[in-house]
């Protein structure tokens, strides 16, 4: 992401550690900051938090000595990003990493994206 803007919450699936790292600023669990960087704790990786088993769970909390209020809140601000990419209700725009001539390609790419994991849900529910 561009060091000049925080991480775009649409994108957190591709945030960095760096990103994570801001984000978890902006949270105010940036007191984790440096042990999440030491874990290699990226978009990605939290992503794939949504399906943790128990025994993960308290893995990744003795792992990055967490308290449990803080992990309350990591899971809650985690979820609050979710709900507003699958609503639509955060801007798209490219990955930093993408040059500007596919700006509308991607732009376009994630908005369908995006609708198919909304009905993908609705589907589900």
């Amino acid at each position: 992401m561009s060091r000049d803007h925080p991480p775009e919450p649409l994108d957190f699936f591709i945030w960095t550690v760096e990103d994570v790292g801001s984000w978890l600023e902006e949270i105010n669990l940036g007191s984790y900051r440096p042990i999440f960087k030491e874990n290699g704790v990226n978009g990605e990786y939290l992503e794939s938090m949504s399906v943790f088993t128990t025994e993960q769970i308290l893995h990744f909390i003795r792992r990055h000595h967490m308290k449990w209020g803080d992990f309350i809140t990591l899971c809650k601000e985690l979820r609050r990003i979710k709900v507003a990419c699958l609503k639509g209700e955060q801007r798209v725009r490219r990955p930093w990493w993408a040059p500007s001539c596919l700006s509308v390609v991607f732009v376009k790419a994630a908005k369908r994206n995006r609708q198919s994991r909304v009905v993908s849900l609705k589907l589900e529910s």
